[in-house]
């Protein structure tokens, strides 16, 4: 028999969730890694929440096991689990201080009173907010009660952290600032965190690793770069970030292979029509219908002579809003490295019913 610290902190294997005729989850095999922030992506309906609600014991699995340190906790209520869930909606009491917020497990547990104050303070100091330890939840901005969510879960020391979609609630700037901040409390506690989302930057921002969930299945799982670098389906390659498909005819054109490809559109270079093809590039001619300006860069569409439109990202270096609108109706030949094409598998076939 294996060693406990061989274990991963998080084993699924072979996890179906239905509700009547709807499976919700379709067979997921996972391990998470002890100390790992793993993150669950994909669109509404993909199965993510799901999952990680069997995680917690939210749910009970129609099939499968869930597996924390090695131990089968499949049928555990979510209370006789070493785990602790953190909510989009924070789920904090109004009429208790911050210090009660985040003790207030400790107390339903019969902590002492000692021991409760000192690992209050010390979970208040993880996310700085030992001097808002008297405030009421209605004095804090969103960011703080979402840190005083998390300082309620990190104070029970467990073993694994289930965050689900924790920022879907604060404004763009601040939900980036809590990534960055989410990241270093993960890195500072050490404790296993896995998070739900449908926002592909904070996946991608804040990951060890990603799981892509489609139709209650993991349709990829890698770290950010392999992701979206080397996506393995259309799927991915469409979901996260921008993707340009090449298939059919204009795959074999400018390929030169039939099948599917993908171009991510940062990766494609705007020049003159007659400008001449550099050494080792692939090269394709056409249009440039819509063209927006978005501060750091610009979008452009490009409608190729070969058949499909592309999107392009053009670093915005010195050029101003009047200068790209310019570029509308001009002929221009996109250029990129052949090692930036990546081929797709196709999309996985659904197992027949029963099977």
């Amino acid at each position: 028999m294996s060693d406990a610290s061989d274990q991963p902190a998080v084993r699924l294997r072979g996890l179906v969730k239905r509700f009547g005729p709807v499976t919700a989850v379709d067979g997921v095999d996972l391990d998470i890694v002890e100390g790992e922030f793993l993150t669950l992506l994909g669109p509404s309906g993909s199965g993510k929440t799901t999952v990680l609600r069997m995680i917690a014991g939210f749910e009970l699995p129609s099939d499968g096991t869930v597996e924390l340190g090695g131990v089968d906790v499949t049928g555990r209520p979510p209370y006789d689990r070493d785990v602790n869930t953190v909510f989009q909606d924070y789920a904090l009491f109004p009429h208790l201080s911050v210090a009660d917020n985040v003790g207030y497990g400790l107390m339903v547990r019969k902590v002492p009173r000692a021991e409760r104050r000192r690992r209050v303070a010390d979970a208040l100091a993880q996310v700085r907010l030992e001097a808002f330890a008297e405030r009421r939840p209605q004095q804090l901005s969103g960011g703080q009660r979402q840190r005083v969510a998390l300082a309620r879960a990190l104070v029970n020391h467990p073993k694994v952290l289930l965050l689900d979609e924790p920022l879907g609630a604060l404004d763009l700037k601040l939900r980036q600032e809590m990534q960055v901040e989410l990241k270093a409390i993960q890195g500072q506690v050490g404790i296993t965190f896995v998070f739900v989302t449908h926002d592909q930057e904070e996946a991608l921002t804040m990951s060890d690793r990603i799981a892509v969930m489609r139709d209650g299945r993991i349709e990829q799982l890698g770290t950010p770069a392999e992701v979206y670098e080397r996506p393995a389906t259309p799927f991915v390659a469409g979901f996260v970030g921008t993707s340009n498909l090449l298939q059919g005819e204009a795959a074999e054109a400018l390929v030169g292979e039939v099948g599917v490809f993908t171009v991510r559109p940062e990766k494609i270079h705007v020049g003159e029509v007659d400008a001449a093809v550099p050494p080792g590039h692939r090269s394709a001619v056409g249009t440039v219908g819509d063209v927006a300006y978005v501060g750091p860069v610009t979008r452009l569409t490009v409608e190729l002579d070969a058949g499909p439109t592309l999107v392009v990202l053009q670093q915005n270096l010195s050029v101003t809003s009047s200068d790209v609108a310019a570029l509308a109706g001009t002929r221009v030949r996109l250029l990129w490295r052949p090692a930036h094409t990546f081929r797709l598998s196709p999309a996985p076939v659904p197992a027949p019913a029963g099977g």
